[in-house]
């Protein structure tokens, strides 16, 4: 497969780009710090210089023309305010579905977050800053757009607390989940096995630490639907 992963030097992304291009695929990566792109060539993912935040429609269609997947992992990322969570974690993942759906990219994975349920309906916790307030908002937004296309086989990854820990290769993956942790290298090997499998096509699923090896819990998904 040809694969195009946005938000490439993060460090989920970058996992899942050792692992794609490992398993043989054929990977690129979009950055926006042309410096960065020496670590891609390293782990086998193909360089892409293209900032969302400052692309056209067309820009993003060139790149996904003749792609089969596209991941959207891209984020602010911390330090970052409120605007640019708007302008990052919603605006340039719809833009990336646009230019899949145009590039007939079909198969997309979108990387959000837990703790939706906070803002959902126009909650907003009395306790949540407005930068968090805004991220999950975007998120949310991006959500929902993304659930709208029928022409996207789609699937959604809400992550749990975020770790640096070793990978465990065990996890619960479901629709609904405890607010727990996961190894971001547990996440990407998630990603990478709905890539390969083709499984949890339109559905938003929950990520943790969990009892289930990745294999199975994404065969389960193939299952279920």
């Amino acid at each position: 497969m040809r694969i195009v992963i946005a938000g490439a030097h993060g460090r989920i992304a970058r996992e899942l780009g050792r692992l794609l291009a490992a398993g043989g695929h054929d990977v690129a990566g979009l950055i926006r710090n042309p410096d960065q792109a020496g670590d891609l060539e390293a782990d086998g993912v193909a360089p892409v210089v293209l900032d969302l935040e400052n692309s056209t429609l067309e820009d993003v269609v060139q790149v996904l023309t003749g792609a089969d997947a596209a991941v959207f992992a891209a984020g602010a990322g911390p330090g970052s305010g409120a605007a640019r969570k708007d302008s990052v974690d919603r605006a340039a993942a719809v833009l990336l579905a646009d230019a899949a759906e145009q590039a007939g990219a079909g198969r997309f994975l979108q990387v959000s977050s837990g703790g939706l349920d906070a803002v959902r309906g126009g909650s907003r916790p009395e306790s949540m800053d407005e930068v968090m307030y805004a991220y999950l908002l975007a998120k949310l937004a991006a959500e929902e757009d993304l659930m709208a296309r029928s022409q996207l086989d789609w699937t959604i990854v809400r992550p749990g607390i975020l770790t640096d820990d070793a990978p465990v290769g065990l996890v619960e993956l479901a629709p609904e989940v405890a607010r727990e942790s996961v190894p971001r290298s547990d996440v990407a090997a998630v990603l990478a096995e709905l890539l390969e499998t083709g499984s949890g096509v339109h559905q938003a699923l929950g990520l943790i630490t969990g009892t289930t090896p990745i294999p199975e819990a994404v065969q389960a998904l193939a299952a279920a639907g």
